[in-house]
Protein backbone atom coordinates (compact mmCIF):
# COMPACT_ATOMS: atom_id res chain seq x y z
CA UNK A 1 0.00 0.00 0.00
CA UNK A 2 1.52 3.30 -1.29
CA UNK A 3 1.76 6.38 0.94
CA UNK A 4 -1.79 8.13 0.93
CA UNK A 5 -2.35 11.24 -0.51
CA UNK A 6 -2.69 13.28 3.07
CA UNK A 7 -0.08 12.55 4.48
CA UNK A 8 2.47 15.25 2.43
CA UNK A 9 -0.49 17.92 2.92
CA UNK A 10 -0.83 17.67 6.44
CA UNK A 11 2.68 17.95 7.37
CA UNK A 12 2.30 21.21 5.89
CA UNK A 13 -0.83 22.17 7.12
CA UNK A 14 -0.80 25.56 9.23
CA UNK A 15 -3.10 24.47 12.45
CA UNK A 16 -4.33 26.41 15.46
CA UNK A 17 -5.55 29.97 13.27
CA UNK A 18 -8.80 31.40 13.26
CA UNK A 19 -11.66 29.68 11.14
CA UNK A 20 -12.59 32.33 8.66
CA UNK A 21 -16.13 30.79 8.24
CA UNK A 22 -16.53 30.89 12.34
CA UNK A 23 -14.13 33.04 13.45
CA UNK A 24 -17.02 34.84 16.10
CA UNK A 25 -17.95 31.33 16.88
CA UNK A 26 -16.16 29.83 20.84
CA UNK A 27 -14.67 27.15 18.94
CA UNK A 28 -13.25 28.76 15.98
CA UNK A 29 -9.63 27.31 16.37
CA UNK A 30 -8.38 25.23 13.53
CA UNK A 31 -6.89 21.68 14.85
CA UNK A 32 -8.52 19.26 12.95
CA UNK A 33 -7.56 18.00 9.54
CA UNK A 34 -9.95 16.09 7.63
CA UNK A 35 -8.66 12.96 5.56
CA UNK A 36 -10.63 11.83 2.91
CA UNK A 37 -10.93 16.15 1.53
CA UNK A 38 -7.76 15.91 1.54
CA UNK A 39 -8.11 20.07 1.03
CA UNK A 40 -5.00 21.12 3.14
CA UNK A 41 -6.87 23.51 5.17
CA UNK A 42 -7.05 22.92 8.94
CA UNK A 43 -10.82 23.04 9.67
CA UNK A 44 -12.57 24.05 13.25
CA UNK A 45 -14.97 22.39 15.17
CA UNK A 46 -17.62 23.53 13.21
CA UNK A 47 -16.24 23.07 10.09
CA UNK A 48 -16.40 18.98 11.35
CA UNK A 49 -20.10 19.06 12.69
CA UNK A 50 -21.86 20.41 9.74
CA UNK A 51 -19.52 19.61 6.67
CA UNK A 52 -17.31 16.81 8.29
CA UNK A 53 -19.21 14.90 10.31
CA UNK A 54 -19.13 11.53 8.35
CA UNK A 55 -15.35 11.78 6.95
CA UNK A 56 -11.74 10.53 9.03
CA UNK A 57 -10.96 13.69 10.83
CA UNK A 58 -7.48 13.89 12.71
CA UNK A 59 -7.06 16.47 15.69
CA UNK A 60 -4.14 17.97 15.98
CA UNK A 61 -2.48 19.34 19.65
CA UNK A 62 0.08 21.09 20.87
CA UNK A 63 3.04 21.02 22.93
CA UNK A 64 5.41 23.62 23.41
CA UNK A 65 4.47 25.41 19.92
CA UNK A 66 4.90 21.67 18.14
CA UNK A 67 1.96 20.23 16.37
CA UNK A 68 1.06 16.44 17.79
CA UNK A 69 -1.19 13.88 17.20
CA UNK A 70 -2.25 11.26 19.28
CA UNK A 71 -0.49 8.10 18.38
CA UNK A 72 -3.72 5.55 19.19
CA UNK A 73 -5.99 8.18 16.80
CA UNK A 74 -3.10 8.15 14.00
CA UNK A 75 -2.08 4.59 14.00
CA UNK A 76 -5.89 3.55 13.08
CA UNK A 77 -4.78 5.05 9.28
CA UNK A 78 -0.90 4.74 9.18
CA UNK A 79 1.50 2.85 9.82
CA UNK A 80 3.67 4.43 12.60
CA UNK A 81 6.43 2.44 13.11
CA UNK A 82 9.97 3.97 13.79
CA UNK A 83 8.80 6.95 14.79
CA UNK A 84 9.36 7.51 18.55
CA UNK A 85 6.81 8.47 20.56
CA UNK A 86 6.25 10.54 23.60
CA UNK A 87 3.87 10.47 26.90
CA UNK A 88 2.66 14.00 26.83
CA UNK A 89 -0.40 15.12 29.50
CA UNK A 90 -0.82 11.06 30.05
CA UNK A 91 -1.19 10.24 26.51
CA UNK A 92 1.08 8.82 24.13
CA UNK A 93 2.02 11.03 20.90
CA UNK A 94 3.99 11.76 18.18
CA UNK A 95 5.40 14.95 16.64
CA UNK A 96 4.43 15.74 13.15
CA UNK A 97 7.44 17.19 12.22
CA UNK A 98 11.28 17.94 12.89
CA UNK A 99 12.00 20.17 15.92
CA UNK A 100 15.00 22.72 15.92
CA UNK A 101 17.34 21.90 19.01
CA UNK A 102 20.32 23.41 19.70
CA UNK A 103 23.65 21.82 18.67
CA UNK A 104 25.91 20.13 21.43
CA UNK A 105 28.82 18.90 21.08
CA UNK A 106 27.62 15.73 23.62
CA UNK A 107 28.41 12.48 21.55
CA UNK A 108 24.25 11.12 20.73
CA UNK A 109 24.30 7.40 20.76
CA UNK A 110 21.13 6.90 18.79
CA UNK A 111 19.84 9.39 16.66
CA UNK A 112 17.11 10.25 14.50
CA UNK A 113 18.28 9.59 11.10
CA UNK A 114 17.39 12.93 9.71
CA UNK A 115 18.04 15.41 11.86
CA UNK A 116 20.32 13.84 14.79
CA UNK A 117 17.84 14.44 17.50
CA UNK A 118 18.64 12.00 20.63
CA UNK A 119 16.12 8.84 19.90
CA UNK A 120 15.55 5.84 22.43
CA UNK A 121 17.50 2.92 20.81
CA UNK A 122 14.18 1.03 19.40
CA UNK A 123 13.54 3.99 16.90
CA UNK A 124 14.25 5.43 13.77
CA UNK A 125 13.22 8.90 13.23
CA UNK A 126 11.67 11.47 15.84
CA UNK A 127 8.43 12.49 13.85
CA UNK A 128 6.14 11.76 10.61
CA UNK A 129 8.04 14.38 8.84
CA UNK A 130 11.85 12.74 9.39
CA UNK A 131 10.24 9.64 8.35
CA UNK A 132 9.25 10.92 4.88
CA UNK A 133 12.35 12.63 4.64
CA UNK A 134 14.51 9.58 5.46
CA UNK A 135 13.10 7.34 2.99
CA UNK A 136 13.46 10.29 0.29
CA UNK A 137 17.04 11.10 1.12
CA UNK A 138 18.06 7.92 1.14
CA UNK A 139 16.90 7.28 -2.23
CA UNK A 140 13.61 5.10 -1.64
CA UNK A 141 10.51 6.28 -3.77
CA UNK A 142 8.30 7.25 -0.38
CA UNK A 143 5.20 5.68 -2.44
CA UNK A 144 6.63 2.10 -1.93
CA UNK A 145 7.68 2.44 1.57
CA UNK A 146 4.71 0.77 3.30
CA UNK A 147 2.47 3.12 6.02
CA UNK A 148 -0.55 1.24 5.70
CA UNK A 149 -3.22 1.28 8.14
CA UNK A 150 -1.88 -0.36 11.46
CA UNK A 151 -4.80 -1.59 14.00
CA UNK A 152 -3.15 -2.73 16.82
CA UNK A 153 -2.29 -1.01 19.44
CA UNK A 154 0.30 -3.46 21.08
CA UNK A 155 2.48 -2.12 18.17
CA UNK A 156 2.96 1.49 19.72
CA UNK A 157 4.07 2.66 22.97
CA UNK A 158 6.16 -0.63 23.77
CA UNK A 159 8.80 1.03 24.96
CA UNK A 160 8.42 3.70 27.77
CA UNK A 161 10.77 6.37 28.71
CA UNK A 162 13.82 5.20 30.86
CA UNK A 163 12.51 7.99 33.61
CA UNK A 164 9.09 6.66 33.78
CA UNK A 165 9.93 2.62 33.86
CA UNK A 166 12.29 3.65 36.62
CA UNK A 167 9.31 5.09 38.53
CA UNK A 168 6.63 2.41 38.03
CA UNK A 169 9.45 -0.08 38.63
CA UNK A 170 10.57 1.94 41.99
CA UNK A 171 6.65 2.00 43.28
CA UNK A 172 6.06 -1.31 42.09
CA UNK A 173 8.71 -2.51 44.65
CA UNK A 174 7.83 -0.45 46.77
CA UNK A 175 4.34 -1.83 47.45
CA UNK A 176 5.50 -4.85 47.16
CA UNK A 177 7.93 -4.50 50.15
CA UNK A 178 4.61 -3.23 52.58
CA UNK A 179 3.17 -5.21 51.24
CA UNK A 180 5.37 -7.81 52.64
CA UNK A 181 5.84 -6.35 55.88
CA UNK A 182 1.84 -6.59 56.26
CA UNK A 183 2.09 -10.16 56.05
CA UNK A 184 4.43 -10.71 58.32
CA UNK A 185 4.89 -8.36 60.83
CA UNK A 186 7.84 -8.52 63.28
CA UNK A 187 7.75 -10.60 66.08
CA UNK A 188 7.41 -8.81 69.75
CA UNK A 189 8.35 -10.07 72.88
CA UNK A 190 6.11 -11.68 75.62
CA UNK A 191 5.04 -9.02 78.21
CA UNK A 192 5.91 -10.84 81.67
CA UNK A 193 3.09 -9.70 83.67
CA UNK A 194 4.10 -7.55 86.92
CA UNK A 195 2.96 -10.83 89.45
CA UNK A 196 5.40 -12.76 87.84
CA UNK A 197 8.19 -10.97 88.89
CA UNK A 198 10.79 -11.75 91.84
CA UNK A 199 10.77 -9.24 94.69
CA UNK A 200 13.14 -9.64 97.33
CA UNK A 201 12.13 -10.97 100.97
CA UNK A 202 11.90 -9.13 103.78
CA UNK A 203 15.19 -9.21 105.98
CA UNK A 204 15.57 -10.77 109.11
CA UNK A 205 17.83 -10.27 111.88
CA UNK A 206 19.95 -13.22 113.30
CA UNK A 207 18.73 -14.33 116.39
CA UNK A 208 20.88 -12.89 119.43
CA UNK A 209 23.49 -15.80 120.89
CA UNK A 210 23.03 -16.89 124.62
Amino acid sequence: MSVPQWVEPLLSTTFFTTCSTHGDAARSECNMYCLDCNGGDAICFYCHSSRHKEHQVLQIRRSSYHDVVRASEIQKVLDISGVQTYVINSARVIFLNERPQPKSGNRIAHACEVCRRSLLDSFRFCSLGCKIAGMKRNGDDPRSFTMEANNDEKTVGKIREGRSSRRVLREREELHESSRRDKNPPKSLPLIPSSARRRKGIPHRAPFGS
